[in-house]
């Protein structure tokens, strides 16, 4: 009969034999090429001591040379002392791909999420599907996506990719709401070359595929960063932005006082006296929150449409920005796909919305319209009228046309709409108006008077039509402001708009734009 003292040793062998499982090789292969353990990378991300691992000693059913954790580690802790759920690939066990252990694993601390509500936590470096295991590696990934849809808008999910990701293993990422990729280690791609190749012909690299890099072009990655420390602070730096769930107020900061942010006399400075002169919208935005700290999300993915998180008043809030440096600030599909994605995000964890608005429209041009502007710009501004958080627009230049509508307006549900003086607010921009109004007459002017006849009537135009004035008296703007007050005011808006409550229709869901 084996003794206490025996059973006790068997277990530390157990234990310490799980703690990396990896084939000799493996590990070496790992080593050599400098990258960390899941349980390294756990660690280094969640507060020290926190992480309590479930599954250790999980392997798959049926196979004597079953490798303990089944390619994965999984578990719970605690970052900046919140409860987070998480799991992590092992690469070194079966190419971290997904078998029958490994989804009851991953499915056990998403339904732990669900249940205590908290963020859920992947840490991605998988080869994929189980090919060994067919249709049960499938299934697995099936269980693991419906869980997904529950915690959405529920409970943030964030995936941190530190390796290649291929087939089925991206899927599960681009679905959660934030995915930040490490420069030069992470790719992700549905069909990787040497498949591609054989079905297309098509001859390309790994890296040009889905690269980092490459994703965050494409859209289907919010961040890259350098290191996986970079990875670990910005998604610690996220979490103090989010909630633990939709329930659950983010967290608060120490934030100066009004006196301290009453005169902002550099925004008042800020304007190029030139309507057509570029500048970065980022500088505004640093100086409208409690301090210059923003998280820009898909900074390289349709940068003429800004999205990031800030703080006002200790809170945090989200921002809408167009950014005149790229396209002028008009708004193309992907902005709108951008901005209508991350209107959702702040929507479904309550946290205010900022609109600040320079853009002269929507980017006109064929091939916007095959890339299907008209109903991905519809689904911007059917996000903005769904978002029930509150809405504060800040006009700073140019607003025109439908692009004036979707930034905020108050005819498209913004709750409270602010002005510079410096704004313009019309149907179009001074140049499209000579040319719609006065085309006619231009072409039976004298060629040496056109120049003038043409500065004459802009200059009239933007005097009289594009007036913020115009949509002040009509009661579209709620407060003229002088750009040094800014802070001061948003802050304002926010407390007042703090109570407030919208009930929908009742019906079962709305129905977005195709």
């Amino acid at each position: 009969m084996t003794n206490t003292a025996e059973k006790l040793a068997d277990l530390r062998r157990r234990l310490e034999k799980a703690q990396d499982p990896g084939s000799e090789r493996a590990r070496a292969k790992r080593d050599e090429a400098g990258r960390t353990t899941p349980r390294q990378r756990i660690n280094a991300l969640l507060d020290d001591g926190s992480f309590m691992e479930v599954g250790a000693l999980g392997k798959t059913p049926g196979d004597d040379d079953a490798v303990y954790s089944d390619g994965v580690v999984t578990g719970y802790g605690r970052i900046g002392g919140r409860p987070v759920c998480i799991y992590a690939h092992d690469k070194t066990v079966y190419g971290g791909s997904v078998g029958v252990t490994f989804g009851q694993k991953v499915t056990q601390v998403m339904d732990m999420a669900a249940r205590i509500g908290c963020p859920v936590i992947g840490i991605q470096d998988s080869g994929g599907a189980r090919i060994q295991d067919a249709v049960t590696s499938l299934a697995m990934y099936s269980e693991i996506a419906r869980r997904q849809m529950p915690l959405s808008g529920y409970a943030p999910q964030i995936s941190i990719m530190l390796g290649k990701s291929a087939g089925g293993a991206v899927y599960a990422p681009v679905t959660t709401d934030f995915v930040i990729a490490v420069d030069g280690e992470a790719e992700m791609y549905v069909t990787g070359p040497a498949v591609i190749k054989e079905v297309t012909g098509e001859e390309v690299s790994s890296a040009e595929l889905g690269g980092a890099r490459q994703q965050e072009r494409n859209g289907n990655v919010q961040a890259v960063v350098d290191s996986e420390e970079d990875a670990f602070e910005l998604v610690r730096d996220l979490l103090d932005h989010l909630p633990l769930t939709c329930h659950d107020p983010a967290p608060s900061f120490l934030a100066p006082s009004d006196e301290e942010v009453a005169y902002t006399p550099e925004l008042d400075e800020f304007m190029p006296d030139d309507t057509n002169a570029g500048y970065d919208i980022i500088d505004v935005l640093k100086l409208l929150g409690d301090d210059d700290q923003l998280i820009e999300l898909q900074a390289n993915f349709a940068p003429n449409m800004v999205t990031a998180f800030g703080r006002i008043d200790g809170q945090a809030v989200g921002f809408v920005a167009n950014n005149p440096m790229h396209f002028a600030g008009c708004i193309d599909a992907d902005a709108a796909d951008k901005g209508a994605r991350f209107i959702r995000i702040c929507d479904a964890y309550n946290i205010p919305l900022i609109f600040v608005a320079d853009t002269p429209g929507y980017l006109p041009g064929v091939e916007q319209e095959k890339a299907g502007l008209i109903h991905r710009g519809a689904g911007f501004a059917f996000a903005l009228v769904e978002a029930t958080v509150p809405k504060i627009s800040l006009v700073v230049r140019k607003a025109y046309g439908g692009a004036y509508a979707v930034m905020g307006s108050k005819n498209l549900s913004g709750d409270i709409n602010f002005a510079w003086p410096t704004a313009q607010i019309a149907v179009m921009g001074a140049a499209a108006a000579v040319v719609m109004i006065q085309g006619k007459q231009l072409e039976q002017t004298p060629p040496e008077q056109r120049g003038y006849m043409k500065k004459l009537f802009m200059d009239f135009y933007d005097e009289n039509m594009t007036s913020p004035y115009v949509a002040a008296e009509r009661g579209y703007i709620d407060a003229m402001i002088q750009p040094s007050e800014t802070r001061l005011k948003l802050r304002q808006a926010l407390r007042q708009l703090a109570t407030k409550h919208v009930e929908d229709l009742p019906k079962k869901h709305p129905i977005a734009p195709m």
